[in-house]
């Protein structure tokens, strides 16, 4: 009798091997962290012998779940933002949250805690993509579960990293500290080819080379992302990373929903590992990838959840059932993606996608210990059918859960048993995240009381401090003003025509804040567009302060560069109302009297401004809008050819009066 550690006996053994051997009853033998036998319970107990023998009787013993790509530590920003686009999710959420938060201790108790919910799901692998991934590593290790840890290196700074150059050296210096342990393996881990450069690409790529070790990116994970990178570059995504060496390192390329068939192709050649995320692409829309044809082709896909801020969980067993469920739905084809294969995906498959298939992902042996047993006699999974042997992974796939993992092994170390935790306290998890979400609270609804602090929180803001005297007249002529430009005196320094179009945010905060989205058209003499420029302008309240036979007007004006869609920002900033305004601009520099002018000389061409007073007076006002309706009007006064001025102006006064009346409405 050979003396091992462990007998796990009395199951049905799913080897998830490339013949896919079922052994029922079956048994498992394991000594020094590895698997030193499987087979039938019969011949396993008569080669045999152990202190430690489970009886897995009415379970199903299967090798632990692989999940293929995630982010463990933004299981502390679980529910903080969510019903949103990916960019708006991501730029306006998750990054400036992360920005504020995000340090070694916040990354080891988000990781713990993710470990605590993986472990009791049966996961005993998972592919991390986050920052200060060394205190993820280590989080993971003391868990005593398995990790293939990617440091994060993003063009711009992040919560680790000032710079894409020390982002580098911060994963040179993670991989040479932490490669070789039985745990955790190091890898690179450029976020996506839109938040890094090609240069940043090749030195990502030289790295994992110069280690062996994993390099973990996201490919094409949306449809606008692709549009966005073909119009930039005038190229697919995938050979546009092959150009700069990704694919010769062993990558893991998480998503990948909108490739075609030549990419495809191409991360079969380069033995790409793909990562679907099945509830993530579900949740931020980003549509359905086609896995069913990757299968086909030969890719080896595993099954990820993407991080716990976009799904909202790290439940395996949901992504399994999932997966099958819209491959079969999006191919109108109920024998694509079989229980089996979604199973294959979140073991074997998973693990060849991120390149440790040598090791784990199966019961076989010579292999890691790790394995997971499942809970069969639950009512859920209740009466069994043994006619058909593959009757097993569909139990497993449609009808099991998370919560039936009784028992969790990784690398010979008992994780778990009978659903006791015995790596990781629970509660204090609990309490110590709970403290955290207090405090991110607190910044968001701070954060959410001001335009300007949202502004900050997602570009580079630059507040102008300028004093200006600006005189506007509505001109139904403008030869007399292109006559007097033409006097000798007056010296024209720098002319131009511009097209400018104009989308005003308003909002109802106490600041009365006006946020412009400009999109600036300069023409050439022959009218053709030579340069367009991008602005965001904050506007806040104006001041009036009267002096001796003056009044002085004051108001804060904060600029930044407009980098995102418009439709980012409408999404982003929920402004009460907006308006549109294009007009065709001329403007002259002057100089006259030994002083510098600028002459604007515009064209409306939307919106018709009489319209749009008439628009804003016909509506009902709650009375607390009332003060919002009047500096509408207000702003209007002096730009509309009104009949009669005098009555807007009275109107305009008594709604200001009005607004600070008690009542519950306002009439029009």
């Amino acid at each position: 009798m050979i003396e091992v550690d462990a007998i796990l006996t009395g199951g049905t053994v799913a080897t998830m091997n490339d013949d896919f051997e079922l052994f029922a009853p079956g048994a498992v033998a394991v000594r020094d962290g590895l698997i030193e036998a499987v087979g039938p319970a019969d011949q396993i107990a008569s080669a045999y012998a152990a202190d430690e023998v489970l009886d897995c009787g009415g379970c199903a013993v299967i090798p632990g779940l692989i999940n293929a790509h995630t982010h463990a530590s933004m299981t502390l920003l679980r529910g903080v933002a969510d019903d949103l686009r990916l960019d708006v999710w991501l730029m306006g959420y998750m990054m400036p949250v992360e920005q504020e938060f995000v340090r070694p201790d916040f990354c080891w108790l988000g990781t713990q805690l993710a470990c605590a919910e993986m472990i009791r799901s049966g996961t005993t692998c998972f592919a991390d993509m986050y920052y200060y991934e060394e205190a993820v590593a280590d989080a993971a290790a003391q868990a005593g579960v398995r990790a293939v840890c990617a440091e994060t290196v993003l063009r711009y700074p992040t919560p680790d990293a000032l710079s894409y150059d020390e982002g580098l050296a911060h994963t040179r210096d993670f991989i040479v500290r932490w490669k070789g342990h039985p745990l955790i393996m190091p890898a690179v881990g450029p976020h996506a080819p839109y938040t890094t450069t090609p240069d940043l690409l090749q030195a990502c790529a030289r790295l994992a080379l110069e280690f062996d070790v994993p390099l973990h990116t996201h490919i094409a994970e949306t449809a606008q992302e692709v549009e966005d990178h073909r119009t930039e570059y005038g190229m697919p995504m995938v050979p546009w990373v092959k150009k700069y060496g990704i694919l010769e390192a062993k990558v893991i390329a998480a998503h990948c929903v909108h490739l075609d068939e030549g990419e495809m192709y191409t991360l079969l050649h380069h033995g790409v590992g793909v990562a679907h995320n099945p509830t993530s692409n579900l949740k931020l829309a980003s549509g359905f990838a086609p896995i069913v044809r990757m299968l086909g082709m030969g890719l080896n896909v595993g099954i990820g959840t993407d991080g716990p801020a976009s799904n909202n969980d790290l439940d395996m067993w949901e992504e399994m059932r999932l997966a099958a469920l819209l491959a079969k739905g999006v191919t109108s084809d109920p024998t694509a993606l079989p229980a089996r294969q979604a199973l294959a995906m979140a073991t074997i498959g998973g693990a060849r996608a991120l390149h440790v298939g040598e090791s784990v992902g199966s019961l076989e042996s010579g292999k890691r210990a790790d394995i997971a047993v499942v809970d069969l006699r639950r009512i859920h999974n209740t009466p069994r059918f043994e006619r058909d042997r593959d009757a097993l992974y569909a139990q497993l796939v449609y009808a099991a859960k998370g919560s039936d993992v009784r028992d969790v092994m990784c690398q010979g170390q008992w994780l778990m048993r009978a659903r006791e935790l015995l790596t990781l306290d629970a509660q204090a998890l609990t309490a110590d995240a709970a403290s955290i979400a207090r405090k991110i609270d607190m910044f968001l609804i701070q954060r959410e009381e001001s335009i300007l602090s949202k502004l900050l929180a997602i570009g580079q803001v630059a507040q102008k401090k300028t004093f200006e005297v600006q005189v506007k007249v509505h001109l139904t002529d403008k030869e007399p003003v292109e006559n007097l430009l033409s006097r000798p005196e007056v010296g024209i320094l720098k002319p131009s025509l511009r097209r400018q179009y104009d989308t005003y945010f308003l909002f109802d905060d106490p600041y009365r804040s006006r946020l412009r989205y400009r999109e600036d058209e300069l023409l050439g003499d022959d009218g053709e567009v030579q340069d367009v420029f991008y602005r965001l302008t904050l506007i806040t309240e104006t001041k009036e302060r009267e002096y001796a036979r003056s009044v002085l007007l004051s108001r804060s004006r904060f600029d930044a560069p407009a980098n995102r869609s418009l439709r980012f920002y409408r999404e982003y900033f929920q402004p009460v109302a907006e308006v549109a305004v294009h007009k065709e601009r001329r403007r002259y520099r002057i100089r006259y009297g030994g002083t510098d002018f600028a002459i604007n000389l515009d064209q409306p061409l939307k919106p018709d401004l009489q319209g749009v007073y008439l628009e804003i007076k016909s509506r009902t006002w709650s009375r607390q809008d009332a003060e919002l309706k009047a500096e509408l009007i207000g702003e209007l006064l002096g730009l509309l050819p009104v009949e009669e001025p005098e009555l807007v102006k009275q109107e305009y006064v008594e709604l200001a009066v009005a607004a600070e009346q008690p009542g519950e409405e306002q009439a029009p």
